[in-house]
């Protein structure tokens, strides 16, 4: 008797493994195919010897020169410097860093110990370019990816995998095509339904669970997507909201023009994806565990309870995407409410009606997505039961 309890717990386990390895040998795949096919010609961050990372060793002059016409006041801070990578690793180079009165950027002057980045500007000289910011970064990311799998263990370790190739779709795959002008749109909707399935089955394995958040995540953003493209003819947008839209159609010399129109697409489609996925697999999972423990429960019981769930999910999910959206964006908020001559002109810029559609079509997304994720769940959950 106890082997057979055993057996369907150890099936389900083996089947949970084995869609883990097909679906991390695929989406590999579809990373390294889908790379090579859209960066064809592509030349991207290839200028590593330009640049090089160093320690500063010791600090010379400070000079100051004062323009007699405006009175601003630059300084130059020389100073000498360890290499730390790359080919002149271990040499000692000569550089200086300049700052100007007029911009008041807050940032200081380099220390002893500081580990910066420098350019090589070809005449003995390698002038400051930014502090070494990334390795404390990178640290704090390991540290996150270490406690997500301490405290997920499996499912954490899967969560890490799922990341990593959500990453690699994003800045691998979405990024070059933009910049080879390949069709936004497209590869916009290739990514975002990589990403839904990819992520559902490698933290959730092929279950029904895991089937009915594919359903209900694809709808809300198929609707963000949708509404997007509809208002996008209706507000007569031109996708130039801030001077980043002008700098890539004219600096971008990998593939030609960039759509601009199909970059607030991408932006509010792949900005609702992760929201939505939440919520759809909030609802899912809550009605597997109802249905789990109360297999007797009617249809009708069942979708109202989904849709109770749903209703405060989204008052929390809503929020987390319109502050989301505003923090990411509030310097050039600032800058408009500053500049503007009045609200009316303000409350009609593109990139503030922007900012709000990024927003609400989010928001509606997430709306639409709780209705039609309980329907499916209790169709499924409920039809089962039933056999």
């Amino acid at each position: 008797m106890k082997h057979s309890e055993t057996d369907p717990a150890r099936g389900e386990k083996v089947k949970a493994v084995i869609v883990c390895i097909v679906t991390f040998v695929l989406s590999a795949a579809f990373i390294y195919g889908a790379h090579v096919y859209v960066s064809k010609g592509l030349k991207l961050l290839e200028n590593t010897a330009g640049n090089i990372k160093a320690e500063v060793t010791e600090l010379s002059i400070l000079y100051e020169e004062t323009d007699p016409d405006t009175g601003y006041v630059q300084q130059t801070q020389y100073f000498r410097a360890k290499v730390l990578s790359g080919d002149m690793k271990g040499q000692s180079v000569d550089s200086y860093q300049q700052m100007d009165s007029y911009y008041e950027t807050g940032e200081r002057f380099v220390k002893v110990g500081d580990k910066v980045v420098l350019f090589d500007a070809g005449d003995g000289f390698y002038p400051f370019g930014s502090y070494a910011r990334f390795d404390h970064v990178l640290i704090l990311g390991i540290i996150f990816l270490v406690l997500l799998i301490v405290f997920g263990r499996w499912k954490g370790l899967s969560t890490v995998v799922s990341l990593a190739f959500t990453c690699l779709a994003v800045f691998y795959v979405f990024l070059p095509a933009v910049l080879s002008g390949k069709n936004i749109y497209l590869w916009t909707v290739i990514v975002c339904i990589f990403t839904i399935v990819m992520t559902l089955l490698l933290t959730n394995s092929l279950t029904s669970k895991s089937v009915n958040t594919m359903l209900g995540c694809a709808f809300g953003v198929m609707t963000a997507g949708i509404l997007e493209i509809v208002y996008d003819r209706i507000m007569h947008l031109t996708g130039v909201i801030d001077e980043h839209s002008i700098y890539l159609q004219i600096m971008n010399e990998n593939g030609g023009s960039i759509d601009l129109r199909g970059l607030i697409f991408a932006m509010i489609t792949i900005g609702a994806m992760g929201a939505v996925m939440d919520v759809a697999m909030d609802i899912s999972s809550s009605l597997y565990e109802v249905h789990r423990h109360a297999p007797d429960i009617s249809f009708r019981d069942l979708f109202k309870s989904g849709l109770n769930i749903g209703r405060d999910v989204m008052g929390t999910m809503a929020n987390t995407l319109v502050l989301a959206y505003i923090g990411s964006s509030l310097c050039s908020i600032l800058l408009r409410v500053s500049f503007s001559s009045s609200m009316l002109m303000m409350l009609n810029t593109e990139s503030i009606c922007v900012e709000l559609l990024q927003a609400i079509l989010g928001s509606l997304g997430i709306l639409l997505t709780i209705p039609l994720t309980t329907l499916v769940c209790c169709i499924a959950y409920v039809k089962r039961t039933e056999e």
